[in-house]
């Protein structure tokens, strides 16, 4: 499953916290990408995963946050697994 788009995005004024869900042969597993987003001189936004001095408490709070959300995210995840797969004695009479 190729997903392009952030499962979530938590901001702190110009930090962010995206998450994305990635499947591995394990299954799904849930990455974190921080960032703080910058005007140029042109007008076009980027992102910079480089803090300055008092970013760095924000970004940490922003981490535990995010954290906080793939743990949820984790949680759906083996719950839309479980729906998947058929139980064990399905179809068998007892």
């Amino acid at each position: 499953m190729a997903n392009n788009k952030p499962i979530d995005t938590l901001r702190d004024g110009a930090l962010k916290a995206t998450i994305w869900e990635r499947t591995s042969e394990k299954g799904p597993f849930f990455s974190v990408e921080l960032s703080r987003s910058y005007r140029t001189e042109d007008g076009t936004w980027k992102d910079s995963s480089s803090f300055v001095g008092d970013e760095l408490l924000r970004i940490a709070r922003l981490a535990s946050l995010a954290y906080d959300e793939t743990l949820v995210h984790r949680e759906q995840a083996r719950e839309r697994e479980r729906a998947a797969s058929p139980e064990p004695n399905a179809g068998r009479l007892a």
